[in-house]
């Protein structure tokens, strides 16, 4: 009988994958279509969903849904959820949305902010409450949730916050479902190139101002964390440079985030 890269037997289920449209998230939607998986793609802007689903629809002839939600609305959430109960061949969850904004805790838009703990916390959450069960009774799945570096660099504002999250309730989850065929990896990627310091001048003007040599790519991002999966890493931190920045001690390492302007 024939086995994938993760040891499971043939025939491949469907991996969800959210924030697919660029970056990371579509990355990941290449990456699993290459290696046979059916795909439900979600993302908020539907003409570049259509466009990653063409394009992995042509190079890897496999089928490809898209869902255009906001999970920074409960009721895209929702639907999301919804759609997920209905899967019966869920292999893989992909918990990738996210979105940076920049200032301080104190001078962030509070919308802003509640907006990123949903996206970021409560939309992984119900998700893998949804997705565990059907994974439980399949006797296999894994569980990607795109956390950050900043989750070990603590940084002003709301984003380190939520992606220390991400790396706590992954570790949390792995604990609890070790030994029944699921794999759940908090995903740690430092500085890449996506689209995500595009959002704003304060983004940008950050990119300009770090060296060359720090920033990885999203296709080594998702390789790395595929080799995870297959090994069984909890906690995945792609990227030489930015293992060599976990060896300094944590004190020095806030010291130096500390200083990014707000």
């Amino acid at each position: 009988m024939a086995h994938n890269f993760l040891g499971w037997a043939e025939p491949l289920g469907t991996a969800l994958i959210t924030g697919a449209s660029s970056g990371i998230g579509a990355e990941f939607s290449r990456q699993l279509a290459g290696q046979g998986f059916k795909l439900v793609l979600i993302a908020r802007r539907k003409d570049m969903l259509e466009i990653v689903k063409r394009e992995i629809e042509n190079d890897y002839k496999v089928d490809v849904k898209i869902i255009v939600a906001d999970l920074a609305k409960q009721d895209d959430i929702d639907l999301v959820v919804n759609y997920i109960k209905k899967i019966t061949d869920l292999d893989v969850l992909v918990n990738n949305a996210g979105f940076g904004i920049p200032g301080g805790f104190i001078n962030y838009d509070l919308n802003s902010m509640i907006d990123m703990m949903t996206v970021h916390n409560l939309a992984p959450v119900l998700l893998c409450r949804a997705a565990i069960p059907l994974m439980l009774e399949r006797g296999r799945g894994a569980i990607v949730n795109t956390a950050s570096l900043s989750a070990f660099n603590p940084a002003p504002g709301m984003y380190s916050p939520t992606k220390a999250f991400l790396v706590s309730l992954s570790e949390g989850l792995q604990m609890e479902l070790k030994g029944k065929g699921i794999r759940v990896q908090a995903l740690c990627p430092g500085f890449t190139h996506t689209g995500f310091h595009d959002t704003s001048n304060e983004l940008k003007n950050l990119k300009k101002s770090l060296p060359k040599g720090i920033w990885g790519t999203a296709v080594g991002v998702v390789s790395a964390s595929l080799a995870g999966l297959r090994k069984g890493k909890e906690v995945v931190i792609p990227g030489l440079v930015n293992k060599f920045i976990m060896i300094f001690p944590k004190g020095l390492r806030k010291k130096v985030t500390a200083r990014r302007k707000p």
